[in-house]
């Protein structure tokens, strides 16, 4: 590995609380590096946008972040990373979504939740070689709502990759019959008549399959089961807590965690089984974050 790029990841992972050996010299050597130099291998003329999917909790930020880096800093590549989190509706918007569909869309997450419509102008525009300037949104998951437009990511020049992460991104609908019974205390409870889950489950068969469509390569970081969804959220918010000071604290406690992972069940669960099959690489994470195989359907 570069000695030049080992004190910026010692800095990346530092900035994200990482401990250096969760990426391990020859994890790095073995699996990151290779992976960057085939990413890099296949940019041709136009940019590449690689979908990343994952359970909350994952580590597809950190991902991109440490795969960005070697991109950049191994392979030369002018990279452009973003979340599908930061598509997410304002708090009114939300409101307006609950109080015209169901009570549940108040609540950020599901599809239906995001602005796919943003999403997909600014695929097209970073994928436009005509086009050198776009605004990424930034959402501020402690304040619940977008920052304003003079706090988005300005991209100022083309992309040769673009990484694309999410926890729904690439996520298929489901059949009626799957639609049908609730899966948990929150669907029983307040979705028996099945509303909400529907209209998810059209958001996805529409304007999100649209978005995703725009996907050249399908990636998904594969925990090992959904009990783990709790387990890393949960130090998701304790890492959102200590990062708040002097600000709005609007972060979960333990109830308030168990209640909102409730509302991705569904999908997540459904990734679970089905994404593996329909993504072109699956990173399987062990119980410590760390990646312990790979699957591959691709050649090269």
């Amino acid at each position: 590995m570069s000695s030049n790029i080992l004190p910026q990841l010692e800095s990346l992972l530092a900035s994200e609380k990482i401990p250096l050996q969760q990426f391990s010299q020859s994890q790095l050597e073995s699996l990151y590096i290779p992976f960057a130099h085939w990413l890099a291998s296949l940019h041709d003329n136009r940019p590449l946008v690689i979908g990343i999917n994952g359970a909350q909790g994952a580590g597809k930020t950190t991902f991109c972040k440490v795969t960005g880096l070697l991109l950049e800093q191994l392979f030369n590549k002018n990279i452009v990373s973003f979340s599908i989190d930061d598509l997410y509706k304002s708090q009114q918007q939300r409101q307006a979504l609950a109080d015209q569909i169901h009570p549940l869309f108040k609540t950020r997450g599901v599809p239906g939740t995001h602005n796919i419509e943003q999403g997909i102008k600014i695929l097209k525009q970073l994928g436009d070689q005509n086009i050198t300037d776009c605004l990424i949104p930034v959402f501020d998951k402690a304040a619940d709502n977008p920052l304003p437009q003079t706090q988005w990511k300005p991209v100022k020049s083309h992309c040769d990759i673009i990484l694309f992460e999410g926890w729904c991104v690439g996520s298929c609908a489901q059949t009626a019959e799957q639609l049908k019974h609730p899966i948990n205390q929150l669907e029983e409870e307040e979705d028996g008549e099945g509303i909400w889950r529907n209209h998810i489950n059209r958001q996805l068969q529409n304007s999100y399959a649209e978005l995703f469509s725009m996907i050249d390569i399908m990636l998904m970081l594969k925990i090992p089961d959904f009990n783990k969804v709790y387990e890393w959220r949960k130090l998701q918010e304790q890492k959102l807590k200590k990062s708040l000071t002097g600000k709005i604290d609007n972060t979960m406690n333990d109830h308030d965690i168990k209640r909102f992972i409730m509302h991705f069940e569904r999908i997540t669960r459904h990734n679970l089984e089905n994404m593996p099959e329909r993504s072109d690489i699956v990173f399987h994470l062990n119980n410590n974050h760390q990646i312990q195989s790979v699957d591959t359907r691709l050649k090269g």
